[in-house]
C-alpha cells in the first residue's frame, strides 16, 4: 500500500509565525560526537526507554558518505536528536520499526512532517511488523495515523512548501515467522528481519548488510524459543550488535516475557560473536547496574561491550560473515 500526502501551503498567519519564530539550525549538545563526517558509521540517536528521562527513545541512524541513509526505530526524541546530529530527512531512504509501542514509534509523525519542509520528493519506506489481535500491522497503522481519522490535516493530496510531494510506502513483515529473510533492498544495502517474541506484541529484529559492515538490532524481545536462534543468526559476525537492555537479572517472569535478562543477552552475543556489543534501551531499572550486567554478559561474551548514550557515534568496519 502506498500512502501519499503533502502539506498545504501555509496561510498568511502561519507564514507570519514562521517568519517570527523561524526554525534555526540546532547546535549539537556539548560533548556530542560528530558522525556525519564519518564515511561509514552508526549513530545512537536515542538510548532510553519509555520513562520521562533525559534520554531519547530508541533510534539508530546509519550514516554513509555523510548522508543519513536508514533509521531503525523512531522513539520519542528521535526528531530532535536527528537535528542535533545534523541528519537530513530528505536523505533517508527508509525507516524500520521493531514494533509499534509508543516508545519505539512515537516520533514517526514528527519525522514525516519535518520531511515536508525539505526538498524531498522521493518515496519514504516504512517497514515494520504485520498485525495480530493485540496490535495493527504497520500498513494499517500508517493508514490510520495519516488518514482522515488520524492526523486529518495531513490527509489527502496537498502541496507543501516546495510545491512537490512524496509518498510513504508501508511494508508489513510477517510477525509470526522467526525465519531470517530479506525484507528490503536498495543498491548496496540489504535488510533482513525475523520475528522475535515480545509478549503478545508483534516484534521484529533486523540485520542491515552493506559494503563491508553488518549492523544488527534486537529490538524488544525475551530472546527465548525460536527468537534466540533468530537473534543469533541475525547478529552473527555483526560489526555492531545493538541489544536492548531493559531489565536487570533480578526481573520477574512478567518482565522476562518481554525483554532479555543480561544472562540471556550474553548467551546470544556469545553465540553470535559480534565485533562489538552495544546495550541500548536503558531503562531506569537497569541504570546503575552496569558492573553487574557486564559481569553476567562476560560469562559468555568477551568482546568489546558498550553501554549506549544518546548521540554516540560508532564507526563501522568490515564484517564479511552473513547468516
Amino acid at each position: 500500500m502506498t500512502i501519499r500526502q503533502t502539506f498545504s501551503r501555509p496561510n498568511a498567519l502561519i507564514a507570519l509565525l514562521c517568519l517570527a519564530f523561524g526554525q534555526t539550525a540546532l547546535a549539537a549538545p556539548p560533548g556530542a560526537q560528530s558522525c556525519g563526517s564519518q564515511p561509514l558509521a552508526l549513530q545512537i540517536l536515542g538510548s532510553g526507554g519509555p520513562e520521562a528521562t533525559d534520554r531519547a527513545g530508541p533510534a539508530y541512524l546509519l550514516w554513509m558518505d555523510g548522508k543519513a541513509r536508514l533509521l531503525i526505530d523512531a522513539g520519542p526524541g528521535a526528531r530532535l536528536r536527528l537535528g542535533e546530529a545534523g541528519g537530513r530527512m530528505e536523505d533517508l531512504e527508509a525507516i524500520f520499526l521493531t514494533h509499534l509501542h509508543a516508545d519505539h514509534a512515537n516520533d514517526l509523525p514528527a519525522l514525516v512532517k519535518a520531511a515536508y519542509f525539505t526538498p524531498r520528493s522521493r518515496r519514504l519506506d516504512i517497514v515494520g511488523p504485520g498485525g495480530n489481535a493485540a496490535m495493527p500491522g504497520t500498513r494499517r497503522w500508517l493508514a490510520t495515523l495519516f488518514g482522515p481519522e488520524g492526523y486529518r490535516y495531513l490527509a489527502g493530496h496537498l502541496a507543501h512548501d516546495h510545491g512537490e510531494d512524496f509518498p510513504l510506502r508501508g511494508i508489513n513483515v510477517d510477525p509470526a515467522n522467526p525465519k531470517v529473510r530479506e525484507v528490503w533492498r536498495s543498491g548496496d544495502l540489504v535488510v533482513r528481519a525475523a520475528a522475535v517474541p515480545h509478549g503478545p506484541i508483534p516484534a521484529l529484529a533486523y540485520r542491515v548488510e552493506g559494503p563491508g559492515f553488518v549492523v544488527a538490532v534486537s529490538g524488544d524481545t525475551s530472546g527465548d524459543g525460536p527468537g534466540q536462534a533468530a537473534l543469533e543468526q541475525l547478529a552473527a559476525g555483526a560489526t555492531v550488535f545493538i541489544a536492548h537492555h531493559a531489565i536487570p537479572e533480578s526481573a520477574g517472569p512478567a518482565a522476562r516475557r518481554l525483554h532479555m535478562a543480561p544472562s540471556r543477552l550474553g548467551a546470544i552475543a556469545g553465540a553470535a560473536r559480534p565485533a562489538e556489543l552495544v546495550l541500548s534501551h536503558r531503562m531506569t531499572r537497569t541504570l546503575g547496574q552496569e558492573n553487574e550486567t557486564g559481569a553476567l554478559i562476560r560469562k559468555a561474551y568477551t568482546g568489546p561491550l558498550r553501554f549506549a548514550e544518546d548521540l554516540d557515534c560508532l564507526p563501522l568496519g568490515p564484517s564479511p560473515r552473513r547468516p
